[in-house]
This record gives structure tokens, sequence and C-alpha cells, in this order.
């Protein structure tokens, strides 16, 4: 295990946050708008090469252009280690968008409103990874056998993923947004992107709060399959983290950028079913036989690509999501009045 040095965490630290602040910038300037594939495609791109170069600086950093042949070895190794850990988690981060979909159709949450919500979403879900992630590596450096914990749990989840795939959630019957519903009094519609409005004089959250809460539900689901994933690449905190922060940064890029392709890669919840399962294997031998990083990295690759291209040959199957939310697509009355 690396341990980074104090200079390599603040370095990051600076980044992730000038890379927030210009993120909302943008955000507060454009406004409430839809998101085009063009423009989708464009910011996917920019965090592609951000992350590019992200593990290009920290192969240098570490000494891949040195005359010495360890440091050589060893910024090989992390540089890998963070391509590896990038792609699991670009992955599974895919299915965590396909939530989010049905979550906006559920509700009917206007395109030019999805934006903001998934930027508080990622918010949530660098916060809490961040948690997660040295928890995680505190209980690994103290107690061995709970990489076999995690382990099992791959596999448990990765089977019950697969059995999964290809089945619509009722999210009618979600027993999470029947708290929500039994505790919270909810407008009768949007109100722009405000979180609470005011109905004949009584305050009430809008049912885009309620798709905030929710998707910070998902978050805590996705995480606690996603991060024990990262340790079985690599228990180094730093790569850890870097690369499930890189992976989370361009995650609202890459939704709209996905969002119209969820129907063409219906099988891919089987592929990653199978990386889940191969990974907790993985961490299962791990006293008995270390699996390469670039193995991994192969079969992850390999099995994602292999179900993308199925999903393209092979019909999908199924309807949307089941039932509709009763206020889905209705005004508030400072909406209707503007309109009138």
């Amino acid at each position: 295990m690396m341990t980074a040095t104090p200079m390599m965490w603040m370095l990051f630290a600076a980044f992730v946050v000038a890379a927030l602040v210009v993120d909302f910038v943008t955000l507060n300037r454009q406004g409430a708008h839809t998101v085009s594939m063009r423009e989708a495609g464009i910011w996917s791109a920019v965090w592609v090469l951000v992350s590019l170069v992200f593990v290009g600086w920290l192969w240098w950093y570490l000494g891949g252009t040195s005359g010495d042949a360890a440091r050589q070895e060893v910024a090989a190794d992390k540089a890998l280690e963070f391509v590896t850990g990038y792609l699991v988690e670009k992955a599974l981060a895919v299915d965590n968008i396909f939530v989010f979909l049905m979550l906006f159709t559920f509700f009917g949450v206007p395109p030019a409103f999805q934006k903001r919500v998934l930027m508080i979403g990622i918010l949530g879900a660098l916060a809490l990874r961040a948690g997660m992630i040295f928890a995680g590596a505190w209980l690994i450096e103290q107690f061995h056998w709970t990489m076999y914990v995690f382990g099992a749990f791959l596999v448990f989840t990765g089977i019950k993923m697969w059995w999964a795939a290809g089945q619509e959630p009722d999210l009618a019957s979600n027993p999470v947004l029947r708290w929500i519903n039994r505790r919270m009094k909810v407008a009768p519609g949007f109100d722009g992107e405000r979180l609470f409005t005011h109905v004949d004089g009584v305050r009430m959250a809008t049912p885009l709060l309620v798709v905030v809460l929710l998707i910070g539900v998902v978050d805590v689901i996705f995480a606690v399959d996603s991060i024990p994933a990262i340790f079985a690449i690599t228990t180094d905190p730093f790569i850890v983290l870097t690369s499930n922060v890189f992976a989370i940064l361009g995650l609202r890029a890459m939704y709209f950028l996905l969002a119209g392709m969820h129907e063409r890669f219906h099988l891919l919840s089987y592929g990653l079913a199978i990386v889940l399962v191969l990974i907790g294997a993985k961490m299962l031998l791990i006293d008995v036989y270390k699996v390469p990083v670039a193995w991994s990295l192969g079969m992850t690759f390999a099995v994602l690509a292999a179900t993308m291209v199925l999903s393209l040959r092979i019909a999908p199957r199924g309807e949307g999501p089941k039932g509709a939310y009763p206020f889905a697509g209705k005004k508030t009355e400072r909406q209707a009045r503007k309109a009138g």
C-alpha cells in the first residue's frame, strides 16, 4: 500500500474544489435548461480527459520518468490501479444512471430541472464515499478478514443483480417513497427548481425535493456495492478515493449522454453482475492467489464490451417503470398564475 504525501492530498483536494466551483458557476449561469447530447458529450469528454491528465501526473509524480527502476514500477502499478478502479466505478455508475432515469421518468421531472438535482446528488455522493472509503481502509488495515466479507458481499450482490436484471422496479410501492409521503406535505407540482413552495399559505416540499432524497438513498445503496469493488483492485486509500471521485465528477454529463441509450444497452446489468462476481471472487482468493491488476482491467473491459455488443444485437423487452407519481406534470398555484 502506498501512503500518499500531504502534498498529493492537498493538490487533489484543491482540484476537486476548483472543479466543483467551475461546475456550480456554469450551472448558475446557464440556469434551468435541457442539456443537449452535444453538450453532454463535450462535458463527458472533458471529464475523461481530466482523469487521464490526472493519472499521467500521478505516474510522473511517482517517478515514472525517473531512472530508478523501483520507482518506475511503483508508478506504473499505481497508474494501472487507478485506471482499473476508474473503469470499474464508471461501469457501476451506468447502472446508477439508469435508476436516476427511472426516478426522473416516474416523477415526471422536466429535463431542464434534472441538472440541478444531479449536482446535489453528486455532492452527497462525494461526501458519502469519502467517509466510507476511509472507514473501509481502516477496517482492512485493522482486520484483514473484512476482505473476505467484502468479497462474499460482492458475489452475493452480483448474483442478486443478475436475477433482478431486466425487471423494472415498482417505484410506487417503494418503502422509502411511502415513508416520505407519510411524513412530508408534498406540493401538487413543481415550482421551478425550488425544493420548497407555498400552497394556500402552507409551506410544502416540491416533488423535486422527494427526487433529491430518493437519489440520496440510491447513492447510499450503490456506494455499498462500489466501495468494496474498488478495494478488490487496491487498498491504497488515495487511489480508491481519487478513482471514485473522478468517476463521480463526470456522472452528471454521462447521465445526459446515456439517458437516451438505456434501451440500447439493456443487457449491461448482466455484465455488471458478472464483473461484481469476478471482483468478489478475486477478494476471496486474495490469500491463495493474487490476481494481477492488469487481468482485472482486461476482464472488466471484455465483459462490459461483450454485453454492450450483445445489447445492440438482441432486442430489448419489457416496459418502463410501473405506475406514475400522482403529482407528476401538475403545476403549483404560483405556476398556474404565471401561465395565466
